[in-house]
């Protein structure tokens, strides 16, 4: 791989015009697309193989022309101070609102608080329940205008007028912090490279890889049904994994530099090498992100798969667009360690010596660091899983929820509906379940609604049950229970359970079949499968990437280590999740304004996500090493030598993907804030400690173990010489340069 990778690098260097033609006319192809595509419309949350989601087929299927996923909404009325709702004027008021979200062109129906029983006991708070014909990202923005200027109208007579629902239902806004995670990003590589134009490089090519990948997903978004979440997580991840794979290689291409070689030589080798590691370490973030397609949550699949190809375009801009950019630059981009012409060729093209009375060159961060975990590798070692352990102690307490009205922020119309909602009729009433029961095979269907409305009325943590609402059929009938405690809550994931399990006693009595649906039932099924899928995901994704970085070290224990590491990063990260956003430590800092159960999906979102993110590092950091190991250092020596040239730069890379995944706590969307926490902690755990300390320390431990292989297996993998032992060994035998121009040429 490393001398096609060298020869492709050559080319691209040599060929940069074309090349850069090449991505120039796919960003703009990409930015018509996307500029051409039809607005996205609704974006499907369905969970096959779950009783929520069947139950929903169910009522589009018996119930049809009610719009069973259309936008709600929920106009909140509070009277003022020693008022009513009752009252004359208020009333007035409220009805003529009513009235006006009536003459809605896309309005399905509209429920009067005062003939639909929607005030609250003591008569200070109600509401009426508004249904749209089409989703909430579907609606026009003249019916939302039409809401929100209802509310307004109402507001001026004296009342408090909040509006909950999906109806007004808003893109997600990162904020400007994901500014200033570029511009930390930009300021890491400039005192990195020490030169603006080595340190534009990586962000040129991964804000137009982005470009690419954002601008495919939206030109796609109509057609695959993919929600705004999904390009800003593509954004996420590509920005941080382009500007690290342009980083490596471009490293690189600098100390090839400063051994002497010539411009094109240096770029053909950084990208045969550094390259070679790049892709390895995108097929396991890719092979991380495609493997959540087996939680079997098509919402979850199209975020893997888009993110996921963002990725792929970021690996393939490294390999060729970084080269074809050095090709540009020349001599702006100095050799590593190089100050004017102090290094590397003078403008007329002849090699600075090196004084005669220098003495030996200072030892950097990275190998003093490394030589001190060689000393002491066990105290590193036990420090090192004692603090993840430690930061990993708060993820024994985590909860699973989605995120509801109830997570917004307090300054929002929704978060206010929804506080207002509780204090008028209780927390439960948030969410109110919906039980569908169905009667095709029941001999007594009516019977069979009543013992069903009957036997929910007896459980604990029922506030009210609506009597069964049949259809035209009369073969199905949906029921509207309100629990006492709020949806996100244990009490009542409990109560839907204890609904599900005395639906088996009656369809054995009746023949008739209970089902629970409704957002807080699909919440908890959601929840509930996405913890089923975790184990086979991590015995899918580790195995794989296990298996892969067996071909890439040639080793069986530095792949172990590697996977190992990995989960006492993503456990400490979690840790850290719960810490902040489900017991409020640090949340007005992370600007959580709200605390409560962690996103359902995040666990295994993390997972992948930091799974091949880790992998990078491993990779980067650890093919130094063995390309020590292999040129006849001594495995200690060969650790020094990885850090002494590897350190720097996989810390730069962690910085600049740490101030990435941070500037995506500004978000607006709290799955987005969390994600964007979650990422940036598991990076710092996994850089800083894994990779810096624990891994230096156990090779230090093994010593020549590490790179153990069964002599059956390492004739059996192929050669994938990572470490570009092939273009030394072309070195060595002095292969002339214009015989590989050639080879390229053919």
């Amino acid at each position: 791989m490393a001398t096609f990778l060298y020869k492709l690098g050559r080319l691209a260097f040599r060929r940069r015009h074309f090349v850069a033609l090449i991505w120039v006319a796919l960003l703009t192809l990409a930015g018509v697309g996307a500029a051409s595509a039809p607005p996205a419309g609704t974006t499907s949350f369905s969970i096959p193989g779950t009783e929520a989601q069947k139950a929903f087929d169910l009522l589009e299927q018996r119930f049809p022309g009610q719009s069973a996923d259309g936008a709600t909404a929920r106009v909140v009325f509070k009277a003022p101070s020693g008022e009513k709702m009752t009252d004359a004027g208020n009333k007035a008021t409220v009805e003529k609102t009513v009235d006006e979200l009536a003459d809605g062109s896309e309005v399905a129906s509209v429920a009067d608080p005062y003939t639909g029983k929607a005030v609250s006991k003591d008569g200070t708070i109600a509401y009426a329940s508004v249904r749209y014909d089409v989703s909430g990202m579907e609606l026009e923005e003249s019916t939302k205008h039409a809401l929100e200027d209802a509310a307004e109208q109402a507001r001026e007579s004296g009342l408090t007028v909040e509006v909950g629902g999906d109806a007004l239902q808003a893109v997600p806004e990162t904020g400007a912090t994901e500014i200033i995670g570029i511009a930390v990003a930009a300021v890491v590589l400039v005192i990195t490279f020490g030169s603006l134009v080595a340190a534009g490089l990586p962000l040129l090519t991964a804000l137009i890889g982005v470009g690419i990948g954002v601008s495919s997903i939206t030109a796609l978004a109509s057609a695959l049904e993919l929600g705004s979440t999904t390009s800003i997580l593509a954004m996420m991840i590509g920005l941080a994994v382009g500007i690290d794979y342009a980083l490596f290689i471009v490293s690189r291409y600098r100390a090839e530099l400063a051994e002497g070689r010539e411009r094109e030589d240096a770029a053909g080798r950084a990208v045969g090498t550094a390259g070679s590691a790049v892709v390895f370490a995108g097929l396991t973030v890719v092979i991380a992100l495609v493997g959540l397609a087996v939680v079997n949550i098509p919402m979850l699949t199209k975020m893997g798969i888009a993110a996921a190809g963002t990725v792929a375009i970021a690996v393939l801009i490294a390999l060729t667009m970084i080269p074809a950019l050095l090709g540009y630059a020349g001599r702006r981009v100095k050799p590593a360690g190089a100050k004017g012409g102090l290094l590397g060729r003078r403008r007329g093209g002849e090699k600075t010596e090196p004084k005669k009375d220098a003495g030996p060159a200072k030892a950097n961060l990275g190998t003093r660091w490394a030589s001190f975990v060689v000393r002491r590798p066990l105290a590193v070692l036990l420090l090192g899983v004692i603090g993840l352990g430690a930061a990993a102690i708060p993820a024994s307490d985590l909860e699973l929820g989605l995120p509801d009205d109830g997570s917004q922020p307090t300054s929002t119309t929704q978060r206010r509906a929804y506080d207002l909602l509780s204090d008028g009729f209780g927390p439960g009433f948030n969410g109110p379940l919906v039980v569908v029961v169905d009667a095709k095979g029941s001999d007594a269907p009516k019977d069979a609604f009543t013992q069903v409305s009957d036997e929910i009325k007896g459980l604990d943590g029922v506030v009210a049950v609506t009597p069964p609402a049949p259809n035209k059929g009369g073969d199905t009938a949906t029921i509207s229970v309100i629990p006492d405690s709020k949806p996100s809550s244990v009490q009542t994931e409990d109560l839907v359970h204890a609904i599900r399990d005395a639906g088996g006693d009656i369809k054995a009595d009746t023949g008739a079949e209970t089902l629970v649906t409704g957002s807080t039932a699909m919440n908890i099924d959601v929840s509930e499968k996405l913890n089923d899928a975790l184990l086979p995901y991590l015995v899918l994704v580790v195995g794989l990437a296990f298996l892969l970085l067996i071909v890439v070290f040639r080793s069986i224990l530095v792949p172990l280590k590697a996977a190992l590491g990995f989960l006492l990063s993503v456990m400490a990260a979690l840790g850290a999740v719960v810490a902040v956003f489900q017991w409020g430590w640090l949340s007005g800092l992370m600007g959580v304004e709200e605390t409560g159960p962690v996103m359902s999906m995040m666990p295994i979102f993390m997972v992948g996500v930091v799974f091949g993110l880790a992998m990078d590092y491993e990779v980067f950091l650890v093919t130094r090493m063995r390309e020590a190991y292999v040129h006849g250092e001594k495995p200690g020596q060969a650790v020094v030598t990885g850090f002494k040239h590897g350190a720097r730069v996989v810390t730069a890379a962690a910085v600049i993907m740490m101030a990435v995944f941070a500037g995506f706590i500004g978000s607006s969307e709290s799955m987005v804030k969390m994600i964007g926490f979650g990422l940036a902690i598991a990076v710092f755990f996994d850089a800083f400690v894994v990779r810096m300390a624990l891994v230096p320390a156990v090779l230090a431990l093994l010593g020549k173990k590490a790179w153990w292989l069964p002599k059956w297996l390492d004739r059996a993998l192929p050669n994938v010489d990572v470490e570009g032992e092939g273009l030394r060994t072309a070195d060595e035998r002095g292969s002339d340069p214009d015989e590989d121009r050639e080879l390229v040429r053919t």
